[in-house]
Parts: C-alpha cells; sequence; structure tokens
C-alpha cells in the first residue's frame, strides 16, 4: 500500500460487489436501467463498469443469481450516486 501511494497520484480505485434484494429477472433489470455504468467485464480503465457474473460465468456457477460487481470509475461520486437511485426505483 505505501508503494502504491508514491507511485499515484490519485486515491485507490474502487470495486466492489452487491447483493440486490430480488431475483435474476429484477437484478438485470437494474443494470439496464444503469445510465453512466457500461455492463462490462474489465479491470484497469477509468470508466465506472457493472457485471453480473452469474451470466458471464454460466449456469453451471456457484455465482448468486442477484450478485452484481461494480467498477467504479472517475465520474463524479454524486453523478453515480444518482444514477444508482434512478435504478433502484
Amino acid at each position: 500500500m505505501k508503494l502504491q501511494r508514491n507511485k499515484c497520484w490519485v486515491d485507490f480505485g474502487g470495486m466492489l460487489s452487491l447483493l440486490i434484494n430480488g431475483d435474476e429477472v429484477q437484478t438485470l433489470s437494474i443494470t439496464n436501467r444503469l445510465k453512466l455504468f457500461t455492463q462490462a467485464t474489465s479491470l484497469g480503465g477509468v470508466e465506472s463498469l457493472v457485471e453480473h457474473r452469474k451470466s458471464v460465468e454460466g449456469a453451471e456457477s456457484q455465482t448468486p443469481i442477484n450478485l452484481l460487481r461494480l467498477s467504479l470509475g472517475i465520474e463524479h461520486i454524486d453523478d453515480l450516486i444518482d444514477d444508482w437511485k434512478q435504478a433502484l426505483v
């Protein structure tokens, strides 16, 4: 972590996983309503991404059907929060 702080001029990026209170259809519906998050599997970019891991891994996966993985980009935090608020309505 010390090395990371010495090499970077910005704070760390953010990756997190969320369990949506709903089924697979409701979870996918949320991802489709997001406007600032691109649906993709990627790391290292500057854009915000959302991924429904179960769709990527397939039917045999042990991943929960309501799990979303997020990679937060450089968009303004207020814009990202507002995007989630409108997607969860």
